[in-house]
């Protein structure tokens, strides 16, 4: 549905507010369950045994990561190496940007048609089940010549006075993309295709970095901080604050996962399954808000350079798991998301139709 106008929603006054607007209400089917969900256990992936090269924990994590890859596709990442003082730097910033003044966090405001820069509920894509959040999206690239790609974004959109934050989110993004490409590894083992392989796919990534706000709302249970969705990237690494949301549907049945801070939730994405030939899943998810408490968390997605085509290698196509996706390459399905579909748990599915009505 096209927006009514394109006005972003102030959260300083509305997270204190009773009446809640009707964009943001969803319908019953949707809305959070009125009990605590069951808690979904998610494997922990010690990274450091794997990158010490022991055997026995190489083949443990590629072990854990195939189960959950193929059941719901979320897993966590622990002794990661990740400084821990830059993250807490980026949620320190995180906190900054969106207390600015409306007018000041819209010196970024996002454009229609495009996935970076600032959105309040979406209001300039959508006009009901509006997602009770604000986003800071970023572009990230790890071709050489694109090496301030970040800062140079903070700095230009936003002036110098984000310099400094523009700076500790490009090392955040440039330890992100280290992360990736290991997990990546990790999952080519898992799928028997060597761990170089998806590895080398990923070099030169074209990615996204999203900061996202969730206020609380004084009726939680009408609305919905982030609706029901796969993510249509590769892969996403978050970060999440230690104020819980974030639910996954597995088994019929909506389940949380518990925030660790110390630890990095990785869940793939429908370009990867696509890459895998539908083996390991994408799984829908949703976040949900609270009446007293913010909420922040820091999604970096991996995506492939915009030249790559997407297609599974030939080792996971055969008789009894045929071709599922056609070709397609990520600024196409970007493109769908953006301008033709709102994501959701079809996507993928849509975008298939959608390109073979195009061909």
């Amino acid at each position: 549905m096209p927006p009514i106008e394109n006005k972003s929603f102030s959260f300083d006054s509305l997270q204190h507010e009773s009446h809640i607007p009707p964009q943001f209400i969803w319908p019953d089917h949707e809305k959070p369950s009125p009990g605590p969900p069951p808690q979904l256990e998610v494997p922990p992936i010690d990274l450091g045994g794997v990158l010490s090269g022991g055997p026995d924990a190489v083949s443990n994590a590629a072990r854990l990561v195939d189960r959950a890859c193929r059941e719901h596709g979320f897993f966590l990442v622990v002794n990661h190496g990740i400084d821990m003082k830059l993250i807490e730097e980026v949620h320190k910033g995180v906190d900054l940007f969106f207390k600015l003044p409306l007018d000041a966090k819209e010196k970024a405001l996002r454009k229609n048609g495009d996935h970076c820069g600032y959105a309040s509920s979406f209001t300039n894509r959508f006009s009901s089940n509006l997602p009770w959040k604000e986003t800071l999206s970023f572009r990230y690239s790890a071709e050489r010549h694109l090496s301030n790609v970040v800062e140079s974004y903070f700095l230009d959109v936003m002036g110098e006075d984000f310099d400094a934050f523009g700076s500790v989110c490009q090392r955040y993004c440039e330890a992100m993309n280290s992360l990736s490409l290991k997990v990546m590894e990790i999952l080519g083992m898992s799928l028997g295709v060597g761990a170089n392989y998806f590895r080398d796919f990923f070099e030169g990534n074209d990615s996204i970095m999203r900061l996202n706000y969730y206020p609380p709302c004084q009726k939680p249970d009408l609305v919905l901080g982030t609706g029901p969705h796969c993510d249509p990237t590769s892969l996403t690494i978050l970060h999440q604050d230690s104020v819980g949301g974030l639910e996954v549907f597995v088994d019929e049945k909506w389940h949380s996962i518990a925030p660790n801070p110390h630890a990095f939730l990785v869940n793939i994405g429908d370009t990867f399954m696509a890459l895998t030939n539908g083996i390991y899943k994408g799984c829908l998810h949703r976040a949900v808000v609270n009446s007293t408490s913010s909420r922040k968390s820091l999604a970096f997605f991996l995506c492939p350079k915009t030249d790559k085509i997407v297609r599974p290698p030939k080792e996971l196509v055969c008789e009894e798991n045929p071709r599922m996706y056609p070709d397609f390459t990520w600024p196409a399905l970007l493109e769908f998301t953006q301008k033709h579909y709102r994501s959701d748990m079809k996507t993928l599915e849509a975008f298939v139709s959608w390109l073979r009505q195009k061909a």
